[in-house]
């Protein structure tokens, strides 16, 4: 049933009491009187306003591209919720609103310090022994004892494969070096990390590094990740000036091979360009069947199902040697967006490392979203390059493709809103065509027209990686592609927490014993809904399923050596009864069937196939389907039967929870799960992520990351447990160079978000 956003309050008549009456001198009376006023108003707090659905303080900042207008929005909703005290669940049952009454239950836990130890305190892997959490009778580590003066020095590092190697060259078309300027003299440089670990530095609770082939016994300071960039020289030299005024101590070894490179010229589109030129015989040629009638038959066979000698578009290469499919870095954008030297620098590396590293294999892409429709963008080169000017640095220009909301309405489709039907519910009250509803739609366009790719990672402008982007990405696309479907979409379901469930091996056993005992029969191919609808390929004969699940298979085998359509970096789970506020904002479908199955992962950052973008356009063009941004690509997959994989990267937490309770608050919800009722991703639930170095409302992420960068922040220690931003100023450049302190911090590879803002300065300009 739809509810209308804001109802008013049920029209009520008070009876005329006289104040005589009220103030009279019957002890009893003025009881009587006062409790049931009490009781009445009471009443009314409680049960007006009714059809409210949820709220949520999110504004997701790859659709922020309009932040005011939602962002007022929102906060509007929120404050009505507020007033009224209640909430609405799935189910329209009324629930309590959280409340400041009532402090979650993390509090209590002790802040861990580890994180902050320096690199004066690196030891072996076989020495070291983490704060958090702890073998069983294992002593904690802190606090440190002993004299730290020894500073070690760093190594440069590469994690692409040895292009060189005779093992490579033989089955790979030759590498050739790419350069950062037009004369081949300044080759891509190499970052630098320090081999071991801070001691007492905590483990990630969620996810594994080994598991997913990252190194584990490195890790990183801020000069030997961003140096190579630009950190810590002037814009004399070409540096960004940002980090000359912090502790550097050693930072010379980051430029000993490769100079301080000067950036102020540099052309990033000419760069990646020169790069894919060079290289473009190791590449699959461009997929040139891309109509939007066909788009969709677009790679439905993989891999393993070609001989090796030939691509997934049907060209021939010489048999012994293996063509590369391409990947596009998608990065989300918006006019307004206010880059700093510090975002500079996180897509320089992006670009360092993915494109020219690999020579070619990724290319760096931004979409910019610009927010007002009249803009003639597409009609007048001068307003676009003007749109450029004013809100892109000029070295990324050539990069960007920009967009409009009146453009999705064009494309999706020629009839505007009113053809996609009624929404199941639509609780942010935006446009179907919108960017916070439908950010994927500028996405699928994308890939309409970048026929080049085979996959497409979206990725958004506040998220940063501590390590090197190729070994995050290619190893992250390695795992999930050696991933088996059985059970694969109850795996996706859970988060893994090593120290509670064990081997990877012990958890695939637990999930295949819950899974049993719960009675549900595993999804292994697409699912049949009431209403359900067939892409053309599907018509065609083509499933999306490998030959390795055909019947008779070993169904362990199932999927093994399948390229994922979608990689997601939280957990999938079943939208139904969950309580995530856009559960149910379902469009298109009809309404006198149950609302299809549905599946989110939380936070947009994913890669995509093109195969999935392609059902993804045709549901949208062609059925005129839609579903929240975070929904519709897992749905998709859900629906199709396309192999989405949820690769459990390392998650900290900035508190030492005890672990059976990580457990029960993050796989909280049905079969001992992240879906259904009491899921992780519940309104009332979402609290539990604040701590964790990845979700999309961390109070942990920014301050960790800034830590990191060599300013000071404020704790979050104090009384009641501490939240973010209170406690006491710590940190930075007079800490980090104190007597017999440990210097500046050194952190093994993770994923950090939100970063809303790095140098201090940034919150006075704001």
């Amino acid at each position: 049933m739809k509810h209308d956003f804001l109802l008013p309050p049920p029209a009520y008549q008070q009876p005329r009491i006289k104040i005589r009456t009220i103030l009279g001198h019957c002890l009893y009376r003025r009881v009587i009187i006062w409790t049931v006023t009490i009781l009445l108003l009471l009443g009314i707090t409680l049960f007006s306003g009714g059809g409210l659905h949820a709220t949520t303080d999110r504004v997701l900042d790859f659709v922020d591209f309009g932040k005011k207008e939602y962002w007022g929005g929102m906060v509007a909703f929120r404050k009505q919720i507020k007033a009224s005290g209640t909430l609405l669940s799935q189910d329209n049952a009324r629930v309590p609103a959280k409340t400041e009454s009532e402090p979650p239950h993390w509090l209590k836990y002790r802040h861990l310090d580890g994180y902050f130890n320096g690199l004066k305190a690196l030891v072996s892997p076989s020495s070291y022994t983490p704060e958090h959490p702890r073998r069983e009778g294992d002593e904690s580590p802190l606090p440190l004892t002993g004299d730290y003066t020894e500073l070690p020095t760093p190594t440069p590092f590469g994690f692409q494969p040895d292009y060189s190697s005779p093992a490579y060259r033989e089955n790979h078309y030759q590498v050739r070096t790419c350069y950062l300027d037009p004369n081949d003299q300044i080759p891509a440089p190499s970052l630098y990390a320090y081999n071991g670990i801070v001691q007492g530095q905590p483990e990630p609770v969620i996810g594994s590094h080994s598991l997913l082939g990252i190194r584990d016994d490195i890790c990183w300071d801020r000069f030997g990740r961003y140096g190579p960039y630009g950190l810590g020289y002037g814009e004399e030299e070409g540096g960004i000036y940002e980090g000359t005024d912090i502790e550097k101590e050693g930072n010379e070894a980051v430029w000993s091979q490769s100079g301080r490179i000067n950036y102020n010229s540099i052309d990033w589109a000419e760069v990646q360009a020169r790069c894919h030129e060079k290289n473009k015989e190791r590449f699959s040629p461009p997929d040139e069947d891309q109509s939007l009638s066909t788009l969709s038959s677009a790679f439905a066979h993989q891999d393993q199902d070609l001989p090796l000698h030939q691509s997934l578009h049907g060209s021939t290469q010489p048999p012994h040697l293996r063509a590369l499919d391409r990947t596009a870095v998608v990065i989300r954008t918006y006019v307004g967006f206010q880059w700093t030297q510090h975002a500079v620098l996180n897509f320089r590396a992006m670009i360092n490392e993915l494109s020219l590293r690999s020579a070619g294999e990724y290319t760096v892409h931004f979409l910019l979203h610009v927010h007002d429709d009249d803009y003639p963008i597409w009609a007048d080169a001068e307003v676009a390059q003007q749109v450029l000017d004013d809100n892109v640095p000029a070295e990324f220009h050539g990069l960007c493709t920009l967009w409009s909301e009146a453009q999705m309405r064009l494309l999706y489709p020629p009839g505007g809103e009113e053809d996609f039907g009624e929404a199941v519910e639509n609780p942010s009250g935006q446009d179907v065509h919108g960017v916070y509803r439908s950010a994927h739609m500028p996405l699928q366009h994308f890939a309409l027209t970048h026929p080049e790719y085979a996959h497409f990672w979206n990725w958004e402008m506040d998220m940063r990686w501590v390590g090197d982007y190729y070994e995050l990405f290619d190893r992250l696309g390695r795992w999930a592609a050696g991933q088996s479907r059985r059970e694969l979409w109850e795996r996706n379901e859970r988060y893994y927490i090593p120290a509670v469930h064990g081997s990877w091996e012990n958890f695939t056993a637990l999930v295949h014993r819950e899974t049993e005992s719960s009675g549900r029969r595993a999804v292994v191919g697409p699912v049949n809904f009431a209403g359900r609808q067939n892409v053309r390929s599907e018509e065609q004969g083509r499933p999306f399923l490998p030959a390795s699940c055909a019947a008779g298979s070993d169904p362990g085998l199932c999927g093994v050596g399948e390229e994922a359509d979608l990689i997601t970096l939280n957990p999938i789970f079943d939208a139904e009864d969950s309580g995530w506020v856009f559960a149910s904002d379902v469009t298109g479908y009809e309404t006198y069937f149950d609302t299809p199955p549905r599946r989110v992962s939380i936070i947009t950052a994913s890669r995509l196939s093109r195969r999935l973008l392609a059902v993804m356009h045709e549901e949208t063009w062609r059925m005129r389907h839609a579903m929240f941004s975070e929904m519709f690509p897992a749905t998709m997959a859900l629906h199709h039967g396309l192999k989405a994989v949820y690769a459990p990267h390392p998650v900290y937490l900035d508190r030492e929870w005890d672990l059976d309770v990580i457990d029960r608050s993050l796989n909280s919800g049905r079969d001992h799960s992240a879906s259904g009722k009491g899921s992780p991703y519940d309104y009332d639930n979402e609290h539990n992520h604040k701590g964790t170095s990845w979700y999309f409302n961390s109070e942990f992420a920014g301050l960790l990351w800034r830590r990191w960068l060599g300013y000071a922040q404020m704790d979050g220690r104090g009384p009641g447990g501490g939240r973010g931003g209170h406690g006491t100023l710590r940190g930075g450049k007079k800490e980090e160079e104190r007597p017999g302190g440990t210097g500046r911090m050194c952190l093994r590879s993770m994923l950090v978000h939100p970063v809303k803002w790095e140098h201090p300065a940034e919150l006075l300009l704001s």
